[in-house]
């Protein structure tokens, strides 16, 4: 076989085996991807049994009872919250106000984090600066 066909078939094959790992990595990039229920969402809807990505502010109130940490999540607009008992890995910035994601289950009336699932979101810095303060 001439060298110079040898070279472009590798060449063609080595960007054939790119694009489908490029294109597999894609599709499981967005199909891993879950949507974050708020609670409003999750208190109308949620199903006994299976895991949601619940998100949104920690209510003032919270308190651990041994190594459980009880606590409710409210809508942004302050329409609905949800209780949740979480065991695990506690993050520093977590505090009432702030914004966090956490993998439940409902069980009951409550909703169950999963071991080590809760993430406290950074409050964005893009967010509108009260009146009277300057950048």
């Amino acid at each position: 076989m001439d060298p110079s066909r040898k070279r472009k078939l590798r060449l063609f094959v080595a960007l054939g085996a790119a694009v489908v790992l490029a294109g597999a990595l894609i599709y499981t990039s967005f199909s891993a991807a879950s949507d974050a229920e708020t609670p409003s969402q999750l208190a109308a809807s949620a199903v006994a049994g299976r895991s949601y990505q619940l998100t949104d502010k920690v209510v003032p109130g919270y308190s651990h009872q041994g190594g459980v940490l009880l606590f409710r999540v409210r809508d942004r607009n302050g329409s609905a919250s949800v209780p949740v008992r979480y065991t695990g890995a506690v993050p520093d910035p977590f505090r009432a106000g702030r914004e966090v994601i956490v993998t439940v289950r409902k069980r009951g009336a409550a909703f169950v984090g999963e071991k080590d699932s809760l993430v406290t979101k950074c409050p964005s810095k893009f967010s509108p600066q009260p009146s009277g303060r300057s950048s």
